[in-house]
């Protein structure tokens, strides 16, 4: 006999969710009423519940205001099912994504909870709002035919990611009544994420944003004909720049505002070019810098062909609504990632160079670049440097720690602000030549809150004298720390640059990762010279597969004290950091190539303190791969050294050589006797 199909008690649900709110006095909106017209467009825009377009409809909605005047979205989900309330992961986290880190419609449409965390992300994504409330409410009908139900509150925002955080147990809405709503927005604030935790969910949206970006280069690729590769780097920073806004000051860019127009002065790239100066003018960087990024990118939005109309839409607009589709939600959301450092790996491929300069241009992964800004000693006070900035990963991360110490020293909230502001504006410098590199630089400075104003598009070689580049050129950058990444081809495997930049400063620390051979005898008379005013401190011998998929080479992590001239008793720290937990893998199809499976977070700490204070800090390192030596400074190839082996027999070598061979000995005479009986006893 067929099973009864479970009917549905949504209706019910929805009848007695919206009594409450009506009860309250709220003026709360259905699924085809209007809230406002930003969020209508926001739902309007985002992928639906099912994969389509738009379509994404809340069963009830509502924009309440707090004793601040602050403005809270609310979206409500009604399912009618027992267990239709929220899906959620090993972790306890909403589960929106497949494996592959792509929207998992099914759980997105099923699950009362879900369903709501995906509206919010659609506000995250389009409007200005940053804190949303997604509630989710399903229910059944018990054997006696009572209605019974549950209620799911998150509070979806960017300071979690977007990925929501429940608030608490609820049994009916009452916290939204006008008398309630402060006191529950007061728990909502001091909803916080463990380091821990925010860690796990960067690392899930950095996951994200790979699978996005492959997608959008795809589409690019395969669809947009006619786009140089420069032309597509280019529009990708006009895009997000466009689109970013600067609150109460300059409106973010929506797609709706591309009319594909063939009016001169109207035209699609008119309209971002003009939204690309409103934002560049609000922040007030200098009118040099200003006019060359405008210059760069009016290069690329207003030509001809991407102007052109084709069945009532440019393929800039097209093109445009692509990239805030695929990516929006990523920096509307304030990574402190290196974002574009993705975009950097990811476009690389999109510029055609050979193998051999594909290598000079790697992307120093995030934690690596984290590690060296350590290494160097940076600290809110530092003054930091880069002589091959490439996407200002390394100068994103350094930043990262100058804020993060002065958060912990300036009590201050005026002090903070005023430190901060400073540390972007002054007190970070970066070099790139090539210009589409430079201007994901410029980029990644922009959306990490705005160090931009010292990345100079610069042959750090031949044309920088050591003075800022804008503002104030006639003043010398007071350098404290020195981080590079450099082309491998450059002389001495890239020393040449390590060279110059230590050779600029009076004081401070240098840590660059570099091919080995540099230390090994390809780049000689390059550390001589660098010795000569600058201290070796530590060799580090890094895994072999850490640029794994982007280049083969042996890399080598070299850390300097810049100042003194190193002595031939100078103790150097030569550290084999070879296996430092992580397992690294280059399939595509992989929901994460790089894996934690052996404490690596604790090893990098680890080598940190192992740099700085020696090996009392030992703890899963042993003297097998720490030691302690010396180099010749007037050698230049002895920077790879290892922990000697001793290869001295000890007594207790000796008793098991001897209690080795006394058992061989055994063995035998046994096996002899037992190969006389065998024979005999045929």
């Amino acid at each position: 006999m067929a099973k009864a199909k479970i009917q549905s008690v949504e209706p019910n649900i929805a009848d007695l969710a919206n009594g409450w709110l009506k009860s309250y006095g709220l003026d709360y909106k259905l699924e085809q009423e209007s809230l406002n017209s930003e969020i209508d467009q926001a739902l309007s825009e985002y992928a639906s519940k099912n994969g389509g377009t738009g379509g994404n409809r809340p069963d009830a909605k509502l924009l309440l205001r707090d004793k601040n005047l602050a403005y809270y979205p609310i979206l409500i989900e009604y399912k009618g099912y027992k267990d239709k309330l929220v899906k959620l992961d090993g972790d306890g986290k909403i589960v929106n994504k497949t494996s592959k880190n792509t929207p998992d419609y099914k759980v997105i449409n099923s699950y009362a909870v879900n369903g709501a965390v995906h509206y919010a992300n659609a506000l995250l994504h389009y409007t200005n709002y940053t804190d949303i409330i997604a509630i989710g409410m399903t229910g059944h009908k018990d054997t006696l035919g009572v209605l019974q139900y549950s209620i799911g509150v998150y509070f979806v925002s960017k300071s979690n990611l977007g990925i929501g955080q429940k608030v608490g147990d609820y049994s009916d809405l009452s916290f939204l009544k006008s008398e309630n709503f402060d006191n529950f927005i007061d728990k909502v604030k001091n909803l916080q994420l463990s380091p821990e935790e925010l860690e796990k969910r960067k690392e899930q949206r950095e996951r994200e944003i790979d699978a996005s970006l492959v997608c959008l280069n795809e589409d690019i690729y395969q669809n947009e004909k006619g786009l140089g590769e420069n032309d597509r780097v280019y529009l990708v920073a006009a895009s997000i720049i466009a689109t970013l806004g600067i609150p109460g000051k300059v409106a973010a860019l929506e797609k709706s505002a591309l009319k594909s127009s063939t009016e001169n002065g109207n035209r699609d790239g008119d309209i971002i070019l003009r939204k690309i100066n409103a934002f560049l003018d609000e922040k007030n960087l200098p009118q040099e810098k200003k006019d060359l990024i405008v210059r760069t990118l009016a290069n690329t939005l207003l030509t001809s062909n991407i102007n052109r109309v084709e069945n009532g839409e440019s393929q800039l607009k097209r093109v445009f609504a692509k990239i805030v589709d695929d990516l929006g939600i990523y920096y509307k959301i304030g990574l402190t990632t290196d974002f574009t450092g993705k975009l950097f790996n990811e476009m690389y491929k999109w510029l055609g160079f050979s193998q051999d300069k594909l290598n000079d241009v790697v992307l120093t992964p995030s934690y690596i670049a984290t590690l060296l800004a350590k290494l160097a000693r940076v600290d809110m006070d530092s003054y930091v440097w880069d002589f091959a900035t490439g996407s200002a990963g390394l100068l994103v991360a350094s930043m990262n720690e100058m804020l993060i110490d002065a958060k912990k020293k300036i009590k201050s909230p005026e002090a903070l602000a005023i430190k901060s502001a400073a540390i972007k504006a002054n007190q970070l410098l970066g070099l790139e030549i090539l210009p589409s590199v430079y201007m994901l630089a410029i980029l990644n400075m922009i959306l990490m809150g705005d160090g931009s104003s010292n990345i100079l598009n610069m042959d750090s070689l031949k044309d920088f004298d050591g003075n800022y580049g804008f503002a104030g050129t006639d003043k010398k950058f007071p350098a404290t720390a020195f981080v590079l990444n450099p082309p491998y081809s450059a002389k001495g495997k890239g020393m040449i640059f390590v060279e110059r930049a230590l050779a600029m400063m009076e004081k401070g620390y240098a840590a660059i990762i570099i091919q080995n051979s540099a230390g090994a005898g390809k780049a000689i008379e390059y550390n001589k010279r660098i010795l000569k005013h600058s201290t070796l401190l530590a060799s580090i011998k890094m895994p072999v597969d850490l640029f794994i998929g982007r280049s083969s080479v042996q890399p080598n992590i070299y850390v300097f004290r810049v100042g003194e001239a190193h002595q031939r008793d100078d103790i150097v720290k030569f550290i084999d950091f070879s296996v430092d937990g992580y397992t690294r893998t280059n399939r595509k199809k992989s929901s994460k190539n790089l894996k934690d499976t052996d404490r690596a977070k604790e090893r990098y700490r680890e080598l940190v303190e192992l740099v700085r204070f020696g090996k009392s800090k030992l703890n899963i390192y042993t003297e097998k791969e720490y030691y302690e030596g010396t180099i010749d400074p007037e050698n230049g190839a002895d920077w790879n050294q290892f922990a000697p082996v001793d290869t001295k027999p000890t007594m207790e070598d000796f008793r098991k050589t001897i209690g080795d061979y006394l058992a061989w000995e055994v063995s035998c005479v046994l096996k002899g006797q037992h190969g006389e009986d065998d024979r005999l006893g045929k």
